[in-house]
């Protein structure tokens, strides 16, 4: 039996014990007929039928039909060639809610939301291969105090989800770790996204899981005690963050990450004013780290005098390798600090081609292979106090970059683009040729 969606509740009702697509076949083609004639033919219908439109109350609360705008089933979604659907999701569509399109959705749908404030609206999703993204500008989800499981706006365990264009806001549980996103299994992307003024930006599980994000902001996220952070990634297979952008923590670290292989590339990372971030970058329990051309700073107002740290919980995976890579490091905070803290124990740390701003050096007794780190001035920079760290085209750094070859695995290690702010990145035409995260003299805003 189908179910009629009533509008004037928050999720499906069954309305009489007749099946919906009997009902709606019934009422298009013999409008005439009443409720009662209806009933005495209703069994004459094949138990499934075409989607024909929808069955509402009006303000009365007399029952109406909603034709369908197109034999395609364009308010369910399907798209023409009855696989993919579409479930388009807004205050005055026939999907007028998140949850309500979670509960609809199967695997393979995308889920269109328009923009606006979504206040309350959380949801769980566990389908494959689902597309959730914002259109026509980015929807805003409030968490207004609403959770999913208490823990999150989105709980997501699916087999291979994305999220494309959509802010996430207010998250808090009584746990207070409540997140904008929580991910617990499956593969998750993240794309054009943004987080603030959660407990914690995304915050998730352990196991095979795989998170991407591309091209995301993350700030304001935490709680003052310290224990969350912009983003807290658990013991998870693989972390892959590019082209984002993470500042003003409150207490707890910009980025922190349990998985067993990370590639942090091409991000900004700083805490700026105001900002109270402990860690700026931290894998605690080590496994494989490539930061590669990253804009890392540490604000003048921290209590924590180190900006990356790895292994500080002691090694938890098989292999350990930290690869630093053209990183532009700058340590604001007056009382100096260290840019780079590595517990004993790695396999491999290699660091080339960084550039500090800040009193101390790179290497401060740890064992690996340290080249090509230079500790510079504001001066080389264009606008450092405004976060512009392109450097000037007169400075001697030009044409001194060292190439740093290949991971043990035999990744590249060259920077091949370099971030644009805000959020985004663009490829090098060119070999690098300057330490640090900026190649080019370009503008540092994206167009």
């Amino acid at each position: 039996m189908k179910v009629l969606t009533d509008s004037h509740t928050a999720g499906p009702r069954k309305i009489g014990g007749w099946a919906t697509a009997g009902l709606l076949c019934a009422l298009l083609a013999v409008p005439a007929l009443g409720l009662n004639s209806f009933a005495a033919a209703a069994d004459t219908f094949p138990p499934t039928s075409p989607y024909l439109g929808e069955i509402r109350r009006d303000a009365s609360g007399k029952l109406i039909v909603m034709p369908a705008k197109a034999p395609a089933a364009e308010a369910a979604g399907q798209s023409a060639s009855g696989t993919a659907r579409i479930l388009r999701v807004g205050p005055q569509l026939a999907i007028r809610t998140i949850a309500a399109a979670a509960a609809l959705a199967r695997d393979g749908d995308i889920i269109e939301i328009e923009a606006g404030d979504y206040m309350g609206d959380v949801a769980i999703w566990t389908q494959n291969k689902l597309t959730l993204r914002g259109v026509g500008g980015r929807p805003r989800l409030i968490a207004a105090g609403a959770s999913a499981e208490q823990k999150a706006i989105w709980v997501v365990r699916g087999g291979d989800i994305t999220v494309e264009n959509i802010e996430f806001t207010g998250a808090r549980v009584p746990d207070k770790n409540g997140a904008g996103i929580r991910f617990e299994r499956g593969r998750l992307i993240v794309r054009n996204c943004h987080f603030h003024d959660n407990e914690n930006g995304i915050l998730t599980g352990g196991g095979d899981g795989e998170l991407d994000i591309e091209d995301s902001e993350f700030g304001h996220n935490g709680r003052s005690e310290g224990h969350n952070h912009n983003i807290y990634i658990g013991a998870i297979k693989k972390l892959r963050v590019v082209g984002s952008y993470f500042h003003h923590g409150k207490g707890g670290h910009l980025l922190k990450s349990r998985a067993a292989e990370n590639h942090i590339l091409y991000n900004r990372l700083t805490d700026e004013s105001g900002g109270r971030a402990s860690y700026e970058l931290e894998f605690p329990n080590g496994g494989i780290a490539y930061v590669i051309g990253n804009i890392i700073q540490q604000s003048a107002a921290t209590e924590n005098p180190n900006i990356i740290s790895f292994g500080a919980e002691g090694y938890q995976h098989p292999d350990n390798e930290l690869y630093l890579i053209n990183n532009t490091l700058i340590n604001d905070r007056p009382e100096g600090g260290s840019f780079l803290i590595v517990r004993p124990g790695a396999q491999i740390v290699k660091a080339y081609n960084n550039l500090l701003l800040g009193k101390r050096p790179l290497n401060t007794g740890i064992d690996g292979e340290f080249i090509n780190n230079p500790n510079v001035d504001a001066a080389s920079f264009v606008l450092a106090d405004r976060q512009d760290y392109r450097i000037r085209r007169e400075s001697p750094l030009h044409r001194s970059y060292r190439s740093p070859g290949t991971a043990n695995s035999g990744m590249e290690l060259a920077p091949i683009r370099e971030y644009v702010h805000p959020a985004a990145t663009r490829p090098l035409i060119t070999t690098p040729t300057l330490p640090g995260a900026r190649q080019t003299l370009q503008p540092d805003k994206a167009p």
